[in-house]
């Protein structure tokens, strides 16, 4: 990428014009080296106006990531975390996995600016752009294998809900096994943050979770019609603007919380609490299999290992997260 894309994109950032003289003069480059580093830019999905007489601004004012203001926010905790922020990653989740051989150290958090190729589950592609998504990777490892880790992913979830409440967004709500949701005026769930964890260890030995979140911070029209899902933002869902270093300080202070209760006591010290954010508890709902078939229910709860307990026609079958996937019934 070019060297002086994101510096210019932080001068934009007050969601002002600036004019192609004066970017140069303070970059101390040419106005022709200044378009270039935006043309670089909107090539990474970056929408920029360019009006003749005025110079170039962002569509509105947003704020950037700041490891001194992220590490703030997380407070007596900071000490635990090694904090990583990225201009532009492809995937910090990508990133993440590649540096895991090189020692990465316990608990190290991995943020961009810019996500480009975000990846979800089931192999969808995370929809990210500039100021629209705060997109983080956390290595956590865990001195028992893999196998023990069942529910992992709902724990993540909790301390998400734990952290979106304290900041006041309190109609968020968990979908099994790895979103966070909020039901909008016409009780159609919309999402607002979604999780990928990735395993690297032996079964019975230790292991290392990477866990990447990505949660919609305040996304264009433009991007959501990319988008084949509802989904809502912090925007959206907050009574007031919510600075994102304050948000990713205040989501790595609680998973610490979470994921320390969850490696000593397993998810059954958390199961009664995730269920009672659970949007989908004792509703009637579509379980979708990979090969097409469908199964109507009601989710009736989760068990210790994270499993979905749900009454059909059959009687209560057990879900794994896997390839299945959830859906409200009409």
């Amino acid at each position: 990428m070019n060297a002086l894309t994101f510096p210019i994109l932080r001068l934009l950032a007050d969601g002002k014009f600036h004019s192609g003289e004066a970017i140069a003069k303070q970059c101390k480059v040419s106005r022709a080296t200044v378009w270039n580093a935006l043309q670089e830019a909107e090539k990474l999905g970056v929408e920029l106006y360019s009006v003749r007489g005025r110079g170039y601004k962002l569509p509105q004012a947003l704020t950037l990531l700041n490891e001194q203001s992220i590490a703030q926010a997380i407070g007596e905790q900071r000490a635990w975390f090694k904090l990583e922020v990225h201009d532009h990653l492809a995937s910090t989740n990508s990133y993440m996995m590649k540096k895991l051989n090189e020692g990465l150290a316990h608990a190290t958090c991995v943020a961009a600016n810019l996500q480009s190729n975000g990846r979800g589950r089931r192999g969808r592609n995370w929809q990210a752009g500039l100021g629209a998504s705060l997109t983080f990777s956390l290595l956590w490892r865990f001195q028992c294998g893999a196998s023990a880790l069942s529910g992992l992913s709902l724990a993540v979830g909790l301390a998400l809900i734990r952290a979106l409440h304290s900041l006041g967004i309190s109609r968020a709500q968990l979908k099994w096994p790895n979103d966070v949701l909020i039901l909008n005026s016409q009780r159609v769930p919309e999402k607002l943050a979604g999780i990928l964890i990735e395993l690297q260890g032996d079964m019975e030995g230790p292991s290392a979770a990477v866990i990447g979140i990505g949660i919609n911070l305040n996304l264009p029209s433009k991007l959501k019609q990319q988008i084949d899902q509802a989904v809502t933002d912090i925007a959206s869902a907050a009574s007031q603007s919510i600075d994102p270093n304050l948000l990713l300080g205040t989501l790595l202070k609680h998973l610490a919380q979470v994921l320390s209760q969850f490696e000593q006591q397993s998810f059954t010290s958390l199961r009664d609490e995730w269920t009672g954010h659970h949007a989908f508890h004792q509703q009637a709902v579509r379980m979708l299999h990979p090969d097409g078939r469908e199964t109507v229910g009601t989710v009736v709860g989760v068990a210790d290992d994270g499993i979905l307990l749900v009454n059909s026609a059959l009687g209560e079958q057990r879900f794994s997260s896997g390839e299945i996937s959830l859906r409200k019934a009409d």
